[in-house]
């Protein structure tokens, strides 16, 4: 009878070398770190300072001596902007992505975990706010307070917490009827220790997960609010606004006042989905 080799089981990859294999995630990942680290150290790095002006070399163009990527209609370096402006992009956008995150989880595994009336009185209230314009919320909040950060903060959590809430609430109603919640109120847990405990661990990657895009999506969001100003005010430099000023000048033959901080919020937006998407295969194989 002739012996028929079998092939060894593939040994299952561990979750960083799943991550190190999707491309996408590593690029997003090193483009992120790169980001990040030019963001805290633009002090040092930018050649000007990012507000001063001079009235006699405005809109210069691109590879200019001294100014790599030109000047804007005010004299201001484009390249010493740029690196300033990516640190409130970042700063407002993963805040207030955090602030949801925390916000519609506990809200989420409250409602999942509720009784049937509190919890469909509250699930009706976050609909509620699916319906509320965001853009009526940001605007209601620079008349109440100025202009600024604190208003992209405001808004982005407002409009983040409903959807958050929603992927908690969902995953938690399943979670609920799984057997290991069953084997832990027969040993006599209590609802808090089984939240904290048991369902919660489980529910982390894909809170994670989606908080990662969520900041991506967010990047794009409060620049357009700062491009109407309601963000980051003048003279701080601000990627959203650095754009809205930009498109003044579009048709005078300086493109790249407007176009370098469009392609760095797209890659920096393209980065945090990568991460997302590569984050989800290393949790969620």
């Amino acid at each position: 009878m002739t012996a028929v080799s079998v092939a060894p089981p593939r040994l299952r990859r561990s979750p960083a070398a799943r991550f190190v294999r999707n491309r996408e995630a590593l690029l997003g990942l090193l483009v992120l770190v790169a980001v990040v680290g030019i963001s805290v150290l633009a002090p040092w790095l930018a050649p000007h300072d990012p507000n001063a002006g001079d009235p006699l070399d405005v809109l210069s163009p691109v590879g200019t001596p001294g100014h790599l990527l030109g000047t804007d209609d005010q004299g201001r370096d484009v390249l010493s902007r740029l690196l300033y402006g990516g640190r409130g992009a970042l700063v407002v956008s993963i805040v207030s992505v955090a602030t949801a995150l925390l916000i519609g989880t506990l809200i989420g595994l409250y409602g999942a975990f509720a009784g049937r009336r509190t919890s469909n009185l509250l699930m009706r209230g976050i609909d509620l706010l699916f319906a509320f314009p965001v853009i009526l919320v940001a605007l209601s909040l620079a008349a109440i307070v100025r202009p600024g950060p604190w208003v992209l903060i405001g808004t982005v959590i407002f409009g983040a917490v409903p959807y958050v809430t929603r992927i908690v609430y969902a995953e938690a109603k399943i979670e609920r009827e799984k057997d290991y919640v069953e084997a832990a109120r027969s040993l006599g847990a209590s609802e808090a220790e089984i939240l904290r405990t048991e369902v919660l661990p489980n529910l982390v990657s894909s809170v994670v997960i989606y908080g990662t895009s969520l900041v991506g999506v967010n990047i794009v969001f409060t620049a357009s609010l700062s491009a109407l100003g309601l963000g980051i005010q003048p003279p701080d430099a601000d990627w959203g606004r650095m754009i809205s000023e930009g498109a003044k000048v579009l048709v005078n033959g300086s493109p790249g006042v407007a176009t370098f901080p469009a392609v760095a919020i797209l890659l920096v937006a393209l980065a945090f989905n990568w991460l997302g998407d590569g984050l989800r295969d290393v949790l969620n194989p």
